[in-house]
């Protein structure tokens, strides 16, 4: 089972945390959103404290989160967990009310047909680093998070301790992990959405660039101006707000057609 902590009261609203990271990262944000929302935070397979049980596909990683998230919830899911958000809606094997995809694309390694995305050698370099050097793959995944962004800085020393206030993920998982950003794409899902899909992202974001919305034209985004790959960090304010129009705004429809 994978570790979850909750906050608040309200609409379920799930969050699954990126790459090499874990759910502590959500500590401040989560802390805002449990105003208007009952949070669960997830760890992910083999990431902060939860254990890695061998889950070596996106669909696995996917169901292990469903095993331990409320039923019709929102999903919000940062980098690799909009992934696991895609595919947890693709299976459907728990009812997902929607999603929000944060800093996260149906694809993150560029194709003949598939431009807006992060040339595969990128990824490559950090697969070959990963096999000998955990700390400073990740450390060097961090910094590439905050290129180029407003409190660049500042951000990167935030991501850097919230890394180290668990322990280090599991070799396994952050191997796996990286081959599910390397080789998923999850277009399909949102070519015909069965529920309400949103997007948050950042100007400047090196790993998920801005274009990658004009694929999807019809899904409603937000582009989070000075923000790079951790726009609920560098600009939490401004996600929030978004947040509860989208979410809370579907939530009254919802009470409203109930009445």
């Amino acid at each position: 089972m994978l570790h979850v902590d909750v906050y608040g009261d309200g609409p379920d609203l799930v969050l699954l945390h990126g790459w090499g990271m874990h759910g502590g990262i959500w500590a401040d944000w989560a802390g805002g959103l449990a105003s208007h929302f009952r949070v669960s935070v997830v760890d992910l397979p083999g990431h902060g404290n939860s254990d890695y049980q061998g889950q070596d596909t996106l669909d696995s990683w996917a169901s292990a989160v469903q095993d331990v998230v409320p039923e019709n919830a929102w999903w919000l899911g940062w980098s690799l967990g909009g992934l696991v958000s895609m595919a947890a809606l693709a299976g459907q094997r728990k009812n997902i009310r929607g999603l929000v995809l944060l800093a996260s694309t149906p694809c993150f390694v560029a194709t003949r047909n598939w431009k807006p995305a992060v040339d595969a050698e990128v990824f490559g370099q950090f697969a070959q680093q990963l096999k000998t050097d955990i700390d400073r793959t990740l450390t060097r995944f961090l910094s590439l998070q905050v290129r180029g962004t407003d409190r660049g800085g500042e951000i990167l020393r935030k991501l850097r301790a919230v890394l180290k206030s668990r322990s280090t993920p599991d070799s396994d998982a952050l191997h796996y992990g990286l081959r599910l950003l390397q080789e998923s794409d999850m277009r399909h899902v949102l070519t015909e959405p069965v529920v309400p899909i949103y997007w948050l992202l950042g100007e400047r974001d090196t790993l998920v660039p801005q274009e990658v919305r004009n694929s999807f034209p019809d899904i409603p985004c937000t582009l989070i101006e000075g923000a790079g790959h951790a726009p609920f960090l560098s600009h939490a304010g401004r996600c929030s707000e978004q947040l509860d129009r989208w979410l809370l705004k579907g939530e009254k429809r919802v009470q409203h057609a109930a009445g």
